[in-house]
């Protein structure tokens, strides 16, 4: 059984259009710099050429993946979220218990997640925490940094 993403409208816009550049600019820049590498002369010693070659490869790498994550995503509709608990798409209100900091953030899948953004993945060791958490609950979370614990504040969508 196939793994599914759970997108928003947004970030799968976001992801197709990545996945077109990547195809058409991205594709034509890469072979551009393998043509200009093939005429400095002999390849076999060609490192520049070896580097064109590396950076299609790891080109035609990230569009494979990215047709993957769009082949099995699925678009979930904000509007339609329960607010009742800690979900994918919700945005929660936390205070952590030791410091009194504030802070919101948005659970999205790992794909979407940018914390300039304050949208966190629900697969890193905070989202995994807050996932299914009320009002009022404090959940204790084993991060990096070591044991934190954050009370839930607001959920909203």
């Amino acid at each position: 059984m196939a793994n599914f993403t759970y997108l928003t409208q947004e970030g799968h816009d976001r992801l197709s259009a990545e996945l077109v550049e990547m195809k058409t600019n991205g594709r034509l820049h890469a072979a551009k710099a393998i043509a200009e590498a093939r005429e400095k002369g002999d390849l076999s010693e060609n490192a520049e050429y070896d580097a064109a070659k590396n950076a299609q490869g790891m080109l035609e790498m990230k569009i494979n993946e990215l047709e993957k994550v769009l082949a099995h995503a699925r678009i979930l509709d904000e509007s339609s979220l329960d607010t009742s608990a800690v979900r994918l798409l919700t945005n929660v209100t936390i205070k952590n218990v030791k410091n009194g900091f504030q802070v919101t953030y948005k659970l999205v899948s790992e794909s979407e997640a940018n914390l300039k953004e304050k949208k966190i993945s629900a697969g890193s060791p905070i989202g995994r925490g807050l996932l299914g958490k009320k009002v009022g609950d404090v959940a204790q979370i084993t991060t990096p940094a070591g044991p934190m614990e954050f009370e839930i504040l607001d959920i909203a969508i």
